[in-house]
């Protein structure tokens, strides 16, 4: 009896530790479940022109810009998007983004990085001492600068008001040439009222001192006070005739005022007194930014030492040919987001700008580029205008441009010259997305990286359309009406730098024959796909890393033993989700490097432990495997279906549909 009664209190002891571990597995499961459910698939921002995929239970994440980037390799428990772009040589991942060779960028507030030859140097800035007894930080800046009376004065409408917290002596004392001082001609004079308090002696030092900083003046001086009684001319047309002028001049008793308004026709023709900045503007030493600040003409600025103006979403009209003679040290200008047309462009208009190196006139009224360009650009943006040519003089003085964006125009390869790129001779990145190329503009400069030709009316792919790019590395072709037999076999198969190609949204049915031996990553949602052909992947050196299939029509016949033959061991990422699958396809169980699997929405019914695992249940790298959305039945649905995949998986098994 005591025998019995002890192997029946070992049994209960047992039954009660297995009931445990039961749950604590359920438990796990279900954790592992809803993280896997949870995990937000990082997504780049929907760039121009970028659309949704056709209609189905959950939409799959846009496709933006392939150089914003979150590889699944750089965080465990992330899983990526279609936008994984591989790094090419010299390139740099710093926080899972992919920065190119050269590049420099602020990850936090002060500090700069660099990418050196695939090495992230980062420095932080530095502030040089400051001899002034007011000083304060302008949004954006990391260094403090002398406020003296700017910091007091309120920049608004047509007026300067001291602030209540002015002192009285700092207010009659002279001012400095600091970078607020120095911005329009229109701040360099207070009223009469203003100047009556002062000392002669202060007068004729405030007087030398303005001199010194403004050696031309001829535009601010001698023209007519609000307080004549004269009408303003801001609102008068951007060019006005040579009698206006002369007769306008003649108004003025400044000799030297009337020699400038004879000389110079355009926006400022007409001598009207433009007020100060307005207060929706943001000023500090070297940079001065006007956002949606309702501005209609480029404000009158007399700085030698800016270097940076925005002037965004206002309703600038027209450059003259002196709009910019104030501020010839300029390096970047902002004018995105105006009414600035071609006629209305100086043919000097921007000849005093030497030092120019970043151009942005998107969303404008621009239908050609515009003439005399800076040849120190290496940044030129016209996205989003009218643009109906592209002449063989259009670029000519660009030789450093690095980068040219011509997004959103009229341009096809009936009205862009095949010699409109040749001078180009350093481009390496060219945006010619939602234009209307029926084919791959002719021309393209060798020095050519990523090419961008996106939402076009693109056919075919010739032979000749990428001969002398031998530094090519990315091409985005995705929104265009390509097909498979389209593709010349040598379009691109022997390219030993392009690593990067988007085909997403064309007409494909099959998945192309004759890919580059050095592709790395490959784009094909949303197509027509049935088929991956036998050895499609085989001539690749290194061999394909991410393939990304959703949103086609692949069933089990359409995937053969070999397809995947030649990327076994170099495949991370597969997506093949939104298909007709009914089972796990063939090879997924020889991919030794493959880290995210996603078959979810598909049709399978069966797991197959052999599909994953091989025959000889190996242990799996496996960190992500989808399969919810399908008909797997409930039974099915255990954690230990895959006992090869042990470490840092997420494996997402439900909800499934119900038939």
């Amino acid at each position: 009896m005591r025998l019995a009664g002890g192997i029946c209190c070992f049994l209960l002891l047992s039954l009660h530790a297995d009931s445990a571990h039961t749950v604590a597995a359920g438990s796990g499961r279900r954790g592992a479940e809803r993280v896997g459910r949870g995990v937000g698939r990082k997504s780049p921002p929907l760039g121009r022109g970028a659309q949704r995929p056709r209609e189905s239970p959950t939409p799959a994440p846009p496709l933006g810009a392939l150089h914003v980037v979150v590889p699944l390799a750089s965080y465990q428990g992330e899983e990526s998007s279609y936008s994984v772009l591989p790094g090419k040589k010299g390139q740099c991942s710093f926080s899972g983004i992919m920065m190119y060779d050269s590049a420099v960028w602020s990850p936090e507030p002060c500090v700069t990085c660099l990418c050196s030859s695939g090495r992230v140097v980062c420095d932080e800035a530095t502030c040089p001492p400051r001899q002034c007894p007011h000083t304060f930080t302008p949004e954006g800046e990391c260094c403090p600068v002398c406020s003296d009376m700017g910091d007091s004065l309120e920049l608004s409408g047509d007026s300067l008001a001291p602030s209540e917290h002015t002192d009285p002596q700092q207010k009659a004392s002279p001012r400095t040439a600091t970078g607020r001082d120095r911005l329009l001609h229109g701040l360099e004079h207070k009223s009469e009222e203003e100047d009556s308090g002062e000392k002669d002696g202060e007068k004729r030092q405030r007087k030398k001192s303005t001199e010194r900083r403004q050696p031309q003046r001829a535009h601010s001086e001698g023209r007519t006070s609000e307080k004549d009684g004269k009408p303003s001319h801001e609102e008068e047309d951007c060019w006005t005739s040579r009698e206006e002028v002369e007769k306008e001049a003649h108004r003025s008793p400044n000799q030297e005022s009337e020699e400038e308004e004879e000389e110079g026709e355009g926006c400022f023709s007409g001598g009207a007194q433009l007020p100060p900045l307005p207060s929706a503007c943001s000023i500090s030493d070297r940079k001065i930014s006007c956002i949606n600040a309702k501005l209609t003409k480029i404000p009158n600025i007399a700085d030698p030492e800016l270097r940076s103006l925005e002037l965004i979403g206002n309703a600038i009209s027209c450059l003259p040919d002196k709009a910019f003679q104030g501020t010839p040290n300029l390096e970047r200008l902002d004018l995105r987001k105006n009414a600035i047309s071609s006629s209305g462009i100086g043919p000097k208009a921007f000849k005093a700008l030497k030092k120019l190196t970043h151009l942005y006139l998107d969303g404008n009224s621009l239908v050609e580029v515009p003439p005399a360009l800076p040849p120190r650009l290496l940044e030129l943006k016209i996205n989003e205008n009218s643009l109906q040519a592209l002449e063989e003089e259009s670029l000519a003085e660009l030789q450093q441009l690095l980068v040219l964006e011509l997004e959103g125009n009229q341009l096809s390869e009936s009205n862009v010259s095949p010699l409109a790129f040749a001078p180009l001779r350093s481009l390496t990145h060219l945006r010619l997305g939602q234009n209307r190329f029926r084919i791959i503009p002719q021309g393209l400069p060798a020095s050519i990286e990523e090419l961008y030709l996106e939402n076009n009316q693109i056919e075919e792919i010739k032979e000749t359309s990428f001969n002398h790019t031998t530094n090519i590395n990315v091409i985005v072709l995705h929104h265009n009406k390509i097909e498979e037999d389209r593709i010349d076999p040598l379009a691109w198969i022997y390219h030993e730098n392009l690593e990067s190609i988007d085909l997403s949204y064309n007409k494909l049915y099959h998945v192309p024959s004759y890919l580059p031996k050095s592709l790395l990553h490959l784009v094909l949602v949303g197509n027509r796909i049935e088929r991956i052909p036998g050895y499609v992947f085989g001539h690749m050196k290194p061999g394909l890393e991410y393939l990304y299939l959703s949103f086609n029509q692949l069933n089990d016949g359409g995937i053969h033993p070999v397809s995947f033959y030649g990327a076994y061991h170099s495949l991370r990422e597969i997506f093949l989700d939104y298909n007709e699958l009914k089972s796990i396809p063939c090879g997924i169980s020889r991919m030794t490097s493959l880290r995210l699997l996603r078959l979810n929405n598909n049709k399978i019914r069966r797991l197959r432990q052999e599909r994953i695992c091989g025959s000889e249940n190996r242990d799996s790298r496996l960190e992500h495997l989808h399969l919810e959305n399908n008909y797997i039945s409930s039974r099915a649905l255990s954690r230990y279906v895959f006992p090869c995949i042990r470490s840092h998986a997420s494996i997402v098994l439900g909800p499934q549909k119900v038939k």
